[in-house]
């Protein structure tokens, strides 16, 4: 029976085949190529809140943003801006420090759009899937970077939660069991006894407690992400201090939460939804 369900699950073929969606507006928040985010909008009068999505792939140039276009789309029909960000990845440029600068900086670039496109930054969530849900909850674990660090920011762009898709939120731990093939490794340049304070920066369990809510989706069957990774986690970051929750989801696996028409993306949206409509409006 597990075989079954197996075989029926979302593979990397068939999210890479998912539907483009492209976006109404393009911004570059850098001069870079891979600089920049797509923005939709939903179809009211704002203020919006915001959902800053951020694509996985195991931080690869062979990975981009444009899967996650049609889910960027479904949560803005609900009512909710999202600012789908590229970003530079291995192949590309990226790696330390390039992605987790183009990261934080395309967050911070929400203060430039949001005059104009009537965003409300007291509701900003970050929402990020595989590698992606890595960067999002690294988004909310920067404020506590030493100033001397190559990551710090003087003034990031507050965020009210986090949801983490699939995500990987302790590098090494995610390295030792070998997450991605060996791509934590290239994106910090070494295994954490031989880079020990890029891993303090970059891996969101050495900032944890973040001290804003995040939720972890994660799918039953996921076998990229292995689950017990996530709830040792979360486990630890409740302990911590921090308002962290699992959903574990049966019947799934690393790529139907991310899949729109799906019932596991359904649960995606909801929980965004009851996410930024709990927050109060400015």
């Amino acid at each position: 029976m597990e075989d079954v369900e197996a075989r029926s699950l979302l593979t990397v073929e068939a999210y890479r085949r998912l539907p483009l969606i492209p976006a109404g507006r393009r911004w570059f928040y850098g001069p870079h190529a891979g600089q920049f985010g797509d923005l939709y909008l939903p179809s009211s009068s704002g203020p919006h809140p915001v959902v800053a999505l951020i694509h996985g792939g195991c931080w690869q140039a062979e990975f981009g943003l444009e899967p996650l276009g049609q889910l960027a789309q479904t949560i803005a029909a609900h009512g909710a801006a999202v600012w789908n960000i590229e970003y530079r990845r291995l192949g590309e440029g990226g790696g330390w420090p390039t992605t987790f600068q183009d990261v934080g900086a395309a967050l911070d670039f929400l203060r430039t759009l949001a005059d104009v496109h009537a965003l409300d930054l007291h509701r900003v969530i970050a929402c990020g899937h595989s590698a992606g849900g890595h960067l999002a909850l690294w988004l909310a674990g920067r404020t506590k970077l030493p100033a001397d660090s190559l990551l710090f920011t003087l003034d990031p762009l507050p965020l009210r939660g986090v949801l983490s898709i699939a995500g990987i939120p302790d590098l090494a731990a995610a390295a030792e069991r070998s997450v991605c093939d060996g791509a934590i490794i290239d994106l910090l340049g070494g295994v954490p006894d031989e880079v020990p304070n890029r891993y303090a920066c970059a891996s969101p369990v050495v900032l944890t407690p973040l001290g804003v809510p995040h939720i972890h989706l994660h799918g039953r069957n996921d076998a990229v992400v292995p689950i017990d990774l996530v709830e040792t986690y979360v486990q630890f970051a409740v302990h911590a201090g921090d308002d962290a929750r699992l959903m574990a989801l049966e019947n799934t696996g690393h790529f139907e939460p991310v899949d729109a028409r799906t019932p596991a993306a359904a649960r995606v949206i909801e929980t965004l939804r009851a996410m930024w409509q709990v927050m109060p409006e400015t």
